[in-house]
C-alpha cells in the first residue's frame, strides 16, 4: 500500500495548545472553533478527535494515535501540503543522519508519555517526523546540495517539500508529517477522501499525483496497443 503523506505547519506550542490542553478542557474547543472560524462541520469532526484521543489507551502507539490525530486537527485549522509516497521519514530510513533535522515527541509534549513512540512514519494512517522551525531553516538552506532529497522527493516533489518548509519559516512554525490524513481521488479530486479539511491542502500536491497517475496510465495504454500490434504482425 502506498503512502499518501501530509505535511502540517504547526508549532510546539500549537500542539499544545490545539491538542493537549483540549484533551483537559474540552470547553478550549470552542474557542479555537471560533478563533479560526470553523464551520459547524469542521468544529464537530474537530470534536471526534477529541473524544478518539481521550479513549487511547497507555499500550496504543503515541504516533497512530496522539501524532495522527494532531495533524488532523492541524488541517482544520491551517493549510497542509501534500505528497504521494515521498516522505522525510523514508529519508532517515536510508540514511540516518537526517535525523538531526527532527525533534521527538518526548521533547516536544510537556507531560510525560507513556506510549510507546516511533517519531517517524512506520506504517499508514500516523504521524511522521516533526521538524523545528530552527531545523526548517537550516533544511531550506541546504536541500539543493543534497542527492538524498531529491531522488526521494522526485518528479517535482521537491516543489511541494519546498513549499511546506518556505510556509512553516514564513509563519515561524514547525512542521508536522503525517500519513492518510487525506486520500485524494484523483480521478475527481472534490471527492476526495480523509480526516481532516481537504480544501486546506495546497493544491499542487493532489495535481501532481493526478499527473503521475495519468502518465502511468497513458504509459499502460500505449504498452497494450504495441503488445496488440506485435502479435497482430506475427
Amino acid at each position: 500500500m502506498g503512502y499518501d503523506v501530509t505535511y502540517h505547519p504547526i508549532s510546539e506550542d500549537e500542539i499544545q495548545e490545539w491538542y493537549f490542553d483540549v484533551l483537559e478542557n474540552i470547553e478550549k474547543l470552542d474557542e479555537i472553533a471560533e478563533q479560526y472560524e470553523l464551520n459547524e462541520s469542521n468544529t464537530d469532526r474537530y470534536k471526534e478527535i477529541i473524544k478518539a484521543g481521550l479513549k487511547v489507551t497507555d499500550d496504543e502507539t503515541f504516533d497512530d494515535t496522539h501524532g495522527f490525530y494532531i495533524a488532523i486537527v492541524q488541517g482544520f485549522l491551517r493549510q497542509y501540503f501534500y505528497t504521494r509516497g515521498s516522505a522525510f521519514s523514508f529519508v532517515i530510513d536510508q540514511r540516518d543522519h537526517f535525523e538531526t533535522y527532527t525533534k521527538k515527541w518526548q521533547d516536544i509534549v510537556k507531560h510525560k508519555i507513556v506510549n510507546p513512540i516511533n517519531n517517524r512514519i512506520t506504517q499508514n494512517y500516523s504521524s511522521g517526523v516533526y521538524i523545528p522551525y530552527e531545523k526548517v531553516l537550516k533544511l531550506l538552506r541546504v536541500y539543493k546540495y543534497s542527492v538524498d532529497l531529491e531522488k526521494q522527493y522526485s518528479h517535482k516533489r521537491i516543489n511541494v517539500f519546498v513549499k511546506a518548509l518556505e510556509y512553516a519559516k514564513n509563519n515561524k512554525l514547525g512542521l508536522l508529517e503525517a500519513t492518510e490524513v487525506i486520500e485524494p481521488n484523483v480521478y475527481d479530486l472534490n471527492n476526495s477522501s480523509g480526516y481532516t479539511d481537504f480544501w486546506n491542502c495546497d493544491h499542487e500536491g493532489p495535481l501532481l499525483y493526478r499527473e503521475a497517475v495519468e502518465d502511468q496510465l497513458r504509459e499502460m495504454k500505449m504498452k497494450m496497443e504495441m503488445e496488440k500490434k506485435n502479435k497482430n504482425d506475427k
